[in-house]
């Protein structure tokens, strides 16, 4: 059994280090809780991370929320929770108190322009390597297809689109294991 305060620290040393939400979490998450911990399989983080989207709340908290209910139920999902949103509002609190003075600064504006780049990277990274894991069959490339025609161009919700291609478990494969 996982000690409380152990998946307490983790998910505040995540949330620490953690710029741009919670896309650029993920890589953090699956190095932490699927690579080094085995907490969960990177299948079930990709789960997660599904899920977390469709309901209400942050993405990166409603998966940490999961992962720690997983390991150790409602004690763990407040563990999980409160450790990966206290570094937040630390940070959120002291940064108020200062940037509030230095906002019009060049090199304030520069360095949140330096983070939005690096969190970008971050982000085309991830789904890389969740587009080589996930999509695998032509089913998965169907529904990939509508679900960016559906985004893009007919600007249905996101909810929405999540929704349906959870639907799409019942799409006959057509009988391909890869395309």
């Amino acid at each position: 059994m996982v000690d409380l305060w152990k998946i307490f620290a983790v998910f505040f040393k995540m949330g620490l280090f953690t710029f741009g939400g919670g896309y650029a979490m993920l890589p953090i998450l699956k190095s932490e809780v699927a690579d080094k911990y085995k907490w969960v399989s990177e299948e079930e983080l990709l789960n997660y991370y599904s899920i977390g989207q469709c309901t209400p709340g942050m993405i990166a908290v409603n998966a940490a929320s999961f992962i720690g209910y997983k390991l150790r139920k409602l004690s763990g999902l407040i563990a999980a929770t409160m450790g990966v949103i206290a570094p937040s509002i630390i940070i959120i609190l002291l940064l108020a108190l200062i940037l509030r003075q230095y906002m019009d600064n060049q090199y304030v504006q520069q360095a949140f322009g330096g983070i939005r780049i690096s969190v970008t990277a971050l982000i085309i990274n991830t789904v890389a390597d969740m587009w080589k894991k996930g999509v695998k069959r032509v089913r998965d490339y169907l529904v990939f297809a509508v679900a960016l025609i559906l985004l893009v161009w007919c600007h249905l919700s996101a909810i929405v689109i999540v929704l349906l291609a959870a639907g799409s478990a019942f799409i006959p494969d057509f009988g391909s294991k890869k395309a």
